[in-house]
């Protein structure tokens, strides 16, 4: 029997398909909370800023497509060993960040869904709008979107760890940690 030493193609497709359109989506999640709604039409005007929050939120549903693909395909494939096999430590760590990072991709899009609906505006996907599943409560999307931004500082840290993580592997253990999420044979 042949050791399975990686993800399965699409798996490791959609991480790094994923990880793509998190990056887009946290700098334009960043730009709109520095800038808020008003400054950001003072430097950029109405048709940019509403290229900005539209396309925000089309990033925001594609990651929550992308994470449903993801956790089909980790639950129908198998998981590949470690090889030589993780410490406790990198174990308990590894999946943590990892669960935590499936948990946080899922909520953050329906967090954003929520408090978009909730504030009586359009939740849109590329060109389409999409159902907003609850009526217009400001005080609940004022709410919802500070879980939002809250998140988003926490997916960074996951980020981050995660990132960390696979850097030292890659650059110090040089053990195959990261030819399991490669795209390259």
């Amino acid at each position: 029997m042949q050791l399975l030493d990686r993800y399965v193609y699409p798996h490791r497709l959609l991480h790094w398909s994923v990880s793509g359109v998190v990056l887009l989506s946290l700098a334009s999640g960043l730009a709109i909370g520095f800038l808020d709604f008003d400054g950001a039409v003072a430097l950029l005007g109405n048709t940019l800023t509403d290229v900005l929050y539209g396309g925000h939120k089309t990033l925001g549903v594609m990651i929550l497509l992308l994470m449903t693909l993801r956790v089909i395909t980790r639950l129908a494939f198998a998981v590949p060993d470690h090889v030589p096999p993780l410490n406790t430590f990198e174990r308990v760590v590894s999946k943590s960040v990892q669960r935590l990072l499936y948990l946080a991709l899922i909520a953050m899009p329906l967090l954003g869904w929520a408090g978009t609906a909730a504030g009586g505006y359009p939740v849109e996907f590329f060109l389409w709008q999409l159902p907003g599943f609850i009526s217009k409560d400001e005080q609940l999307s004022e709410q919802l979107f500070l879980l939002h931004e809250w998140l988003s500082w926490v997916i960074l840290a996951l980020v981050a760890l995660h990132v960390t993580g696979a850097m030292f592997h890659w650059k110090i253990k040089r053990d195959n940690v990261m030819k399991r999420m490669s795209l390259f044979d």
